[in-house]
């Protein structure tokens, strides 16, 4: 199993001017690592719609590349997504699951078939051109160039370490900068970003 560093430092250190949209657990500590104006925090609203809303981006931007940090339990809430993921034809979208087996910033409660859901086989079932499954950092971090590069959409299905990430707050009290302000104002920070000229 990975642990977040393993898994996000060597993203953080690729990743050029892709779009990241985190949820839950992965929120705060890709913050910690990135403060890119292109990084959106998914973790406010009900579970489950984050890879939802990433594909969406992909689909409104398609020259640019789309990352989607998701979580294990968010992904069981809307498997249909994999489905709708590969019916859309978007090339530019990455769909990552962290697959920690708990809904980890509500306590650690195990998500439902916590061990035996085969997310990989999931997505090669919807029709994923490319899938891959991690349990080594070392072949995780040996894979990364080759899954960030080349036609998506792309499945990464990680097995993680569970951690002790809480709830988010979106207050000063966090230390990344894409959640010291209000969902409200930084996605219209991330609206300006992405439309600019050039961007």
């Amino acid at each position: 199993m990975l642990t977040k560093d393993e898994l996000l430092v060597p993203l953080a250190r690729l990743r050029t001017d892709e779009v990241v949209v985190t949820c839950m657990s992965a929120t705060r500590p890709w913050g910690k690592l990135s403060d890119h104006a292109l990084d959106f925090a998914s973790a406010d609203s009900a579970m489950g719609h984050t890879a939802d809303l990433a594909l969406g981006i992909a689909l409104a931007q398609p020259s640019r590349r789309v990352l989607c940090l998701n979580g294990d339990g968010s992904m069981l809430m809307t498997l249909g997504t994999l489905a709708t993921v590969v019916g859309s034809d978007a090339t530019n979208f990455i769909l990552f699951v962290l697959e920690n087996g708990t809904y980890e910033i509500t306590g650690n409660q195990p998500i439902p078939g916590a061990g035996r859901v085969d997310f990989a086989g999931l997505a090669r079932a919807a029709g994923f051109p490319r899938v891959y499954s991690f349990k080594r950092a070392e072949d995780y971090r040996a894979a990364l160039p080759e899954i960030l590069e080349g036609e998506g959409p792309v499945f990464v299905g990680v097995e993680m370490e569970p951690g002790t990430e809480g709830p988010i707050s979106r207050s000063d009290r966090e230390e990344a900068r894409y959640l010291k302000t209000s969902l409200a104002e930084w996605s219209r920070e991330f609206r300006r970003a992405i439309t600019a000229p050039g961007a």
